[in-house]
This record gives C-alpha cells, sequence and structure tokens, in this order.
C-alpha cells in the first residue's frame, strides 16, 4: 500500500521517513493507507518551513481582494466532492455519514467567513489627531504559521484556521492527525486547484517528531492546536517559550441541566443526541446531566432515547451511532465505565458489550449511562470522550451552577427550561466559553469564535471568525504629518 506524500510547495511529495503508521477504519479494521510516522518527519517539516517562508515574502504583497479570490474556487470545489470527502471521514473517522455531511458544511461556513476578510479585517483610522497629524492601524500577517489537527473533525477543524491565515497574507503548514490523514489528502487535491503560488498553503504528516519541530522552528510564527488538555498545555507551554503565537483548545467536561419546567421530550432528543452524536468523541459533547429536583421521568426518557439509538458503521443512513476511533479508545472508555461503578455509581445501561453484524471487529460501544455518579470521583470530573451520560441530580439551580464552577473545564454548558429568569442566570453565571439555552451543542457559527475558558482553552484568540483575524494579523500604529511645508509652519 502506497504511503502517503506530503504536499509542499505545490506538489506530492514523498516524505524523508519510511517508517509507517496504518490509517485504520475504526468499524472494520481496514488498513486505508499508511501514513509517515517517525523522527526523519522532522526533516519534511524544515523543508516545508523553509519554502512557505520564502512564499511569504511575496504573498504578503498580494492585494486582499486578490487573495481572497482562490477562497471563492475552493467553497465551490468543497461543495461539488462534498458526499465523496463525506465518506471518507465516515471511513477513516467513524461518525455517521449525516455527521460527517454536517462537518464538512461548517468548513464550507468558514470558508465563507473567510472571503469576506478584505471588510472584516479593515484598518482604522483617525483623520488630523492634532494639525495636520493623522493616525491609524493596519493590520499585516504573522509570516509562516501551522495548525495541529485532531481526529475528531478532520473536514471541519483545519478550516477554523487555513482560510483565514492565507486571506491575511500568511503561509500555512498543516499536520493532521495520523489516525485521520485521508480526508486532507483529498482537500489537498482540491488546494491542488487553485491558483495559489507554490507554498503558500502546505502539508505535512507525522507525529510528535513532526509536532516538534514546528513548536521549536524559529520561522514559526504561529501555532493553532486543538486536542487534548494534556497535550494544548504542552503545545502553549513550549510554543509560548519559543515566542510564537499559540492558540490551544483542550478537552472539556460538558454539564447540562435540565429544569422541571422544561420541555421533556424536546429537552431529552437535544440532550440525547449532545452525549452521543459522534460516539461523544467531540469537545462539545454533553457529558454530564444534572436534574433539578425530581428526575424520575428525565431519567426514563433518556434510557430509552440511549437505548433505542441505533449503532452500526456510519455509511449506512439508518445508523446514529458509529465506533470510536481505536480499540485503545475503547478500552480506555471501558475501564472509566468501570472505575465510576467502583466509586459507587448504578450503571443504568451499559454499552460496552456491543455486537454490530458484519462489523464484529469494530470499535464499537453502544450508548452508556451512569446515574448517582459521586460528585467526588474521578469519572464525574475525566473526559470520557465516548458515548457515556453521567446522571447527577440535585436540589436547586444554584446548587447546580456551583458544581458546574468547581470543575477545570469550561468549554461549555447548557440548560433546558421555560424561564427566562433561570436562563439569564445561568447565562451570566456558568463558567463556560460556550453557552446553550434549550440547546445541546452550542457550537458557534463561522462568523464567532470558538470559545473556551479555564482549562478547555490556552491562548487569547480562538478560532473562526474575528478572532481568527485577530489571530492571524499584528498591528501597526502610523502616527504621520505631512507635508513637509506643515512642519515648518506648526
Amino acid at each position: 500500500m502506497e504511503i502517503l506524500k506530503n504536499y509542499v510547495g505545490g506538489s506530492w511529495v514523498d516524505s524523508a521517513e519510511k517508517n509507517t503508521t496504518d490509517v485504520i477504519n475504526p468499524a472494520s479494521q481496514e488498513v486505508l493507507g499508511k501514513v509517515p510516522s517517525g523522527a526523519a518527519t522532522a526533516k519534511d517539516v524544515n523543508t516545508a518551513v523553509e519554502i512557505a517562508e520564502k512564499a511569504y515574502k511575496e504573498w504578503r504583497e498580494v492585494p486582499v481582494m486578490t487573495r481572497v479570490q482562490p477562497l471563492y474556487k475552493l467553497k465551490a470545489l468543497l461543495e461539488e466532492h462534498r458526499e465523496e470527502m463525506a465518506q471518507t471521514i465516515t471511513k477513516e473517522c467513524g461518525k455517521t455519514i449525516g455527521e460527517s455531511r454536517g462537518e464538512l458544511q461548517r468548513a464550507i461556513e468558514n470558508v465563507e467567513v473567510a472571503c469576506g476578510i478584505p471588510t472584516l479585517g479593515q484598518s482604522e483610522f483617525s483623520e488630523n489627531i492634532a494639525r495636520g497629524i493623522d493616525e491609524f492601524m493596519i493590520r499585516q500577517p504573522l509570516g509562516v504559521c501551522a495548525c495541529i489537527s485532531p481526529f475528531n473533525f478532520p473536514g471541519m477543524i483545519p478550516f477554523w484556521f487555513l482560510p483565514y491565515a492565507i486571506a491575511c497574507g500568511n503561509t500555512f503548514i498543516l499536520k493532521p492527525s495520523e489516525k485521520v490523514p485521508l480526508t486532507m489528502m483529498k482537500v489537498f487535491e482540491l488546494i491542488d486547484q487553485l491558483d495559489l503560488p507554490e507554498g503558500v498553503v502546505n502539508l505535512v504528516h507525522g507525529g510528535k517528531e513532526t509536532v516538534d519541530e514546528l513548536l521549536e522552528h524559529p520561522k514559526v510564527k504561529a501555532i493553532s492546536f486543538v486536542g487534548s488538555t494534556h497535550i494544548a498545555k504542552y503545545i502553549y507551554s513550549k510554543g509560548a517559550a519559543n515566542g510564537k503565537r499559540v492558540q490551544a483548545q483542550g478537552g472539556a467536561k460538558n454539564p447540562v441541566i435540565i429544569l422541571p419546567d422544561a420541555d421533556l421530550d424536546m429537552s431529552v432528543k437535544i440532550i440525547a443526541d449532545s452525549v452521543y452524536g459522534c460516539a461523544g468523541q467531540r469537545c462539545l459533547a454533553a457529558s454530564n446531566i444534572i436534574t433539578v429536583g425530581d428526575n424520575g421521568k428525565v431519567k426514563e426518557a433518556l434510557y430509552e432515547a440511549a437505548k433505542s439509538r441505533s449503532t452500526g458503521y456510519g455509511l449506512d443512513e439508518s445508523v446514529e451511532m458509529g465506533p470510536v476511533i481505536t480499540a485503545e479508545s475503547k478500552a480506555r472508555i471501558s475501564g472509566l465505565i468501570d472505575q465510576g461503578v467502583k466509586e459507587g455509581a448504578k450503571l443504568l445501561l451499559d454499552g460496552r458489550d456491543a455486537k454490530i453484524s458484519g462489523f464484529e471487529k469494530g470499535n464499537f460501544i453502544k450508548p452508556t449511562i451512569l446515574e448517582n455518579v459521586p460528585l467526588g470521583g474521578e469519572v464525574i470530573k475525566t473526559e470520557i470522550f465516548g458515548p457515556v451520560m453521567s446522571l447527577v441530580e440535585l436540589d436547586t439551580v444554584d446548587a447546580a451552577l456551583d458544581f458546574i464552577n468547581s470543575g477545570r473545564y469550561g468549554n461549555m454548558a447548557c440548560i433546558f427550561t421555560s424561564s427566562g429568569a433561570n436562563a439569564r442566570k445561568f447565562r451570566n453565571q456558568a463558567n463556560a466559553g460556550n453557552i446553550g439555552i434549550n440547546i445541546g451543542v452550542a457550537a458557534p457559527m463561522a462568523p464567532f469564535p470558538f470559545s473556551g475558558w479555564n482549562e478547555s482553552f490556552f491562548g487569547d484568540l480562538h478560532g473562526q471568525g474575528r478572532h481568527a483575524i485577530e489571530f492571524f494579523t499584528q498591528t501597526k500604529i502610523v502616527i504621520e504629518r505631512w507635508p513637509r511645508e506643515w512642519s515648518r509652519k506648526f
């Protein structure tokens, strides 16, 4: 099987690394490809950075209206090849075909927003701050920027960064997850059809060696990352120590409150989709479900919604949940379920003994529910990143807010209620960057930044929207007086 190539300087090139890692379909265990993985990938990074840095010197001088033109074509190409790419996401990532289509739609929306950078990135101007003197601020690009993307959204997350970076005048290097590199290979086949100068956009495969070289290379000016909190801390600290601008999205343990006045049928359906969508492998998956007051009806409804959820191979249109990404992930999730039971939780629904006909070797875990989860236990605090719901019962909204705000993460928090007062209180007091009111996945649309607080984010400026424009530019203040005769006169 052919080893995946890098895309550097406008051409597909072999990696300097000959050792490989298999890209595996998580539902069938079929080997889909082989990706370079080893120390020599650092040489690939150095080559890509040198070419990108050379391209930057010319690309930054291209007028912004010209820089965005290839993005219009990219949007059209993504729409044209959406179904083919969605199938690739499902094959290598495991999510359902519907989830893959939705992911690509979010990618396309980010390209659309980036096309507006000629307007969104306008300079600020103030005339006559003193007699004959003008002052204004301009935005200029940083240089070579890099993205280290995760496995769970291989078609969307790179587009939180890539289109904004190049539209702002930077050059770009993408390092896709070695678990799911095939989606970006297809994206770069489309990018190869654009009228971009050689070296503006590059792709380099690899693992930790590739990442470390990007973090250490003096000509890489900015790093974007999405992944676990442990790795996000590493990326942020090492990148910042090397003088780079860094935005590092980390993990989450997202809470949802259900109040007695909530619409039960609507709430349960939305919450089940939030917990079990993408097999729980997303940083906005609901995890801790907090009922305030009597939870009997809520628990029963959530149980029925979880038990009836169809699990299987994502290319089957009837399937509602696919496998988790690797056998190691399956084992880790199963171990955390065991730990929850040992800590005193009751296993209301156990999805670990999942048998899918025709896909017996797949990494499947069906929807699982733990109830009476101890508030002081590790499972209530740990990001499971799998299809596991933890039920918690508390007496008041204040108690629920105290519990939420005591956590280490702050990616998302949601409430289901018909009370405007409680919704407003929750919106203002919950310590999370993305808030949902009767929403189960508070995922910002492309014009808004993908927020995150506490240990869910390290940095200042997030991905998407205006934050992305600010991240990929630096400001310069110009104060000027002329013509010369003004200076003589005043």
